[in-house]
């Protein structure tokens, strides 16, 4: 596996590559174009740029988070496929740059839901947090506004304030789209693109739901192990695979982390691991990487891809705010860098008990 950490640009991100290339073990970031809007191609030059960036910190693209699908994809609307043809011509272009993994979502309306991003723990520290009863009370249409004070004046991936004032018009876009539709749109996009990944070997990695239930009402399709397994055989090509995002199937406590894993022998592309701590099944809040602190076995997730051979990158996820750092909540540099070099000394442990046996 590689070691990577997640990096939006230098004129969004609060973290730099010059303390991203001086976390130990960690040689590639995750990373995108975030001023692009979703159906926007991205041209190589503007590819070319950021990989220069990168490269002169001595680090490396591992791969891109994300390329997001265009919501008259995800309805199948009648314009989809320009939005379609734009999507390949960006995959064309990084390809051609020698990118070969895109991550990507395909959850309607909001891409992930948390109702505090500054919930404080014991410790002093500050997380992203999740209640089933505040979503309950609250209207879609104020999501944005009830955690946009808490964003310490950056920009949320999924959240951003342009999209968020079209909240009522996407609700209507997906009034008729149910979890069937859902699937069938992803389908049909998938087999649109598998030909130009096949030319350029592009592992598409999708990423599961978060939380993995309906939120508001809305489908969520990719949430547990018979959901995802289905659209491995739905369009049954390498290229098609995973972003395992333990923190995202791991909302739904039904969720075997392990077992999903080792299901999915050779169709995980790349790995989120990150820690939850629940306080009730609808009541959970981000934790540190450290098994202890939260509720998984954090050993026993690497163990798992460990054994299924993973070769991709990965990085840590989610990260607590610490030591009075002021940053895009869950993407501060400290605590991501202590999970990333947890996870490698779990790596390390692993490789050494494979190697004595």
């Amino acid at each position: 596996m590689e070691m990577t950490l997640r990096w939006y640009g230098s004129k969004f991100d609060t973290v730099t590559l010059e303390q991203i290339r001086q976390i130990p073990g960690v040689t590639g970031v995750i990373t995108t174009l975030y001023d692009t809007k979703p159906g926007e191609v991205w041209s190589r030059e503007r590819i070319q740029e950021m990989k220069k960036e990168v490269e002169n910190f001595g680090l490396h693209i591992s791969g891109i988070e994300s390329v997001n699908v265009h919501d008259a994809i995800k309805t199948g609307a009648l314009e989809r496929e320009q939005y379609i043809a734009n999507y390949i011509e960006t995959l064309e272009n990084l390809g051609k740059e020698d990118i070969h993994l895109v991550c990507y979502n395909f959850m309607p309306v909001f891409d992930w839901t948390r109702t505090e991003l500054a919930r404080k723990r014991p410790d002093g520290s500050t997380v992203l947090a999740y209640t089933q009863e505040a979503v309950d009370a609250l209207n879609p249409e104020k999501m944005f506004e009830s955690i946009a004070g808490d964003m310490n004046g950056t920009v949320m991936p999924g959240w951003e304030p342009e999209r968020m004032e079209k909240v009522k018009e996407l609700f209507e876009m997906y009034k008729e789209i149910d979890e069937q539709k859902l699937f069938e749109n992803l389908k049909y996009f998938l087999e649109k693109i598998m030909p130009v990944c096949d030319e350029y070997n592009i592992n598409m990695a999708i990423h599961p739901d978060d939380p993995a239930w309906s939120v508001f009402g809305l489908p969520r399709i990719i949430t547990n192990k018979e959901n995802i397994l289905k659209l491995m055989k739905l369009v049954d090509n390498p290229h098609n695979g995973v972003a395992f995002c333990s923190g995202s199937y791991g909302t739904n406590l039904d969720n075997n982390l392990p077992d999903m894993i080792r299901s999915l022998k050779g169709r995980i592309h790349f790995a989120h691991v990150r820690n939850l701590k629940f306080n009730s099944p609808t009541d959970f809040e981000e934790a540190a990487h450290l098994s202890s602190d939260g509720t998984f076995d954090m050993h026993a997730i690497m163990r798992a891809l460990f054994d299924i051979g993973f070769d991709g990158p990965i990085r840590p996820d989610h990260g607590r705010m610490i030591w009075g750092e002021v940053g895009m909540p869950g993407y501060g540099l400290y605590d991501r860098a202590l999970g990333a070099a947890y996870l490698n000394g779990l790596w390390e442990a692993i490789e050494k008990e494979a190697a004595r046996k």
